[in-house]
């Protein structure tokens, strides 16, 4: 079980668990010139964050994608972000025509609080989105929104993942917090959520919504990885108070956009999966392909 040394070894490493791929519900591509503005930001992260935060695949997007192909990974959801209004749908139009040329792209979508939000997520689940993203800490707006509220209960209808990105990590933002995406899930309790780097920091509390709602999943991506290890630490306990949701977790990376290799973000589930007995490689296999298979429907 002991995790991949380097991103050439992780196809392999793969095979070795049974798999013929990954799946990643937590992948970034975006127009090019909106990547470039997330680009430069990260390259001001010591200022942002108070530490440097280098792009390891800052790569042109032919490159990015054959890195991604290398290391095995044979389906992923290209996951876009608008940061402010008349954003969105101009993004789900892009993500609907990369998915398009990129079989191994499913098709994503994101949204706003904006009077037009529930039209152009109506559009995207009528042309088969199966994914979608909800950055609230980027869009720095409040998931209660009530121009949201037919947006939630129409994913809910479809059964359509939402990673929602509500913790306070790697900053605090104005309505960012477990607390208050809690009150989205009460409101519309069968929303099939993941919570992006499962709710990092307040992991306790993203464990609580786990326990509490069935159709609430936590994903993996920059969780328990050195980097962050050193400023927003797991609890001690992590892999044993995983053994009881053990099919509620799926891989998520945010490659490109992290300060190490792919092969980083294994090792440590690898390491979760051998500290406790109750996981192993059955967790290993359902982390990296068959739970996010099932929720991207592939």
């Amino acid at each position: 079980m002991t995790g991949p040394g380097a991103d050439e070894d992780v196809a392999a490493w793969a095979r070795g668990l049974g798999l013929d791929g990954l799946v990643d519900i937590h992948v970034h591509f975006l127009p090019e010139r909106v990547l470039a503005k997330v680009w430069a930001y990260f390259d001001g992260a010591e200022q942002h964050y108070g530490m440097p935060w280098p792009v390891h695949y800052r790569l042109p997007e032919a490159e990015r994608l054959a890195a991604l192909r290398a290391v095995g990974v044979r389906t992923f959801a290209p996951l876009v972000y608008p940061h402010k209004p008349g954003m969105a749908e101009w993004l789900n139009g892009w993500a609907r025509e990369f998915a398009a040329r990129e079989p191994d792209a499913v098709p994503t979508a994101t949204f706003f609080p904006e009077p037009e939000a529930a039209r152009y997520v109506e559009d995207a689940l009528r042309a088969g989105v199966r994914c979608v993203k909800v950055h609230v800490q980027v869009g720095a707006f409040d998931p209660r929104d009530d121009r949201l509220d037919a947006v939630w209960g129409m994913l809910a209808d479809a059964g359509v993942p939402a990673v929602v990105h509500c913790g306070h990590g790697p900053l605090r933002g104005e309505h960012t917090g477990l607390d208050v995406f809690a009150r989205v899930l009460e409101r519309h309790p069968g929303l099939v959520t993941v919570l992006a780097h499962a709710g990092m920091p307040e992991y306790d509390a993203a464990l609580r919504l786990v326990q509490r709602f069935p159709r609430v999943y936590l994903d993996t991506t920059m969780v328990g990885v050195p980097f962050t290890e050193s400023f927003m630490p797991l609890p001690g306990d992590w892999p044993a108070r995983l053994a009881g949701i053990a099919d509620r977790v799926v891989l998520g990376t945010d490659f490109p956009n992290i300060p190490y290799d792919y092969a980083t973000q294994l090792r440590a589930i690898a390491e979760w999966a051998e500290a406790d007995d109750r996981l192993g490689e059955p967790f290993l296999r359902a982390v990296l392909h068959d739970t996010p298979a099932k929720l991207l429907d592939v």
